[in-house]
């Protein structure tokens, strides 16, 4: 895997409407299943109680939290794409997210982006991508959407 490396806005219009890049695989591990849950409060038993989700769940496991699987986007996003020269970046927010099918414990996900739409706004790069999150050996997709993030160039 290649980091696509991005130092202007220019670099940026070259892939409007390409893919991007693929990360890595990552597990979702019970673990962390279980830290997810300890840091949003959310502890439903579909998540963390695994002996009962045997029995009564119809996946017959535990499942990742929908925003558990969103979460990883971030540190998978690193793994695709470098902006350099940059004052900052905000994360301005999401559309058409959809979650497809759950991520049990212990799979793997890795997220798959293509650039959407680029909007030059004033100097700020306004970066549409629209992003799926795969589930490995999996032909459903966990998570698709669209992230938008705005790169402050210096």
């Amino acid at each position: 895997m290649n980091k696509v490396i991005i130092g202007s806005y220019e670099d940026f219009e070259q892939l409007v409407g390409k893919q991007i890049g693929a990360s890595e695989y990552v597990e979702v591990s019970q673990e962390r299943i279980n830290l997810f849950a300890d840091a949003t409060l959310d502890h439903q038993w579909i998540h963390v109680d695994t002996e009962r989700a045997k029995v009564e769940s119809p996946y017959k496991s535990t499942i990742a939290h929908g925003y558990l699987t969103l979460s990883l986007l971030p540190h998978m996003w690193n793994q695709i794409i470098e902006v350099n020269n940059l004052r900052m970046m905000v994360n301005y927010g999401m559309d058409k997210m959809k979650f497809g099918q759950a991520v049990l414990a212990g799979q793997s996900i890795r997220l798959v982006a293509h650039l959407h739409s680029l909007q030059n706004l004033r100097g700020v790069a306004k970066a549409e991508i629209k992003f799926v999150i795969e589930i490995e050996n999996q032909p459903k997709k966990a998570l698709e959407g669209i992230a938008t993030f705005l790169y402050y160039f210096n």
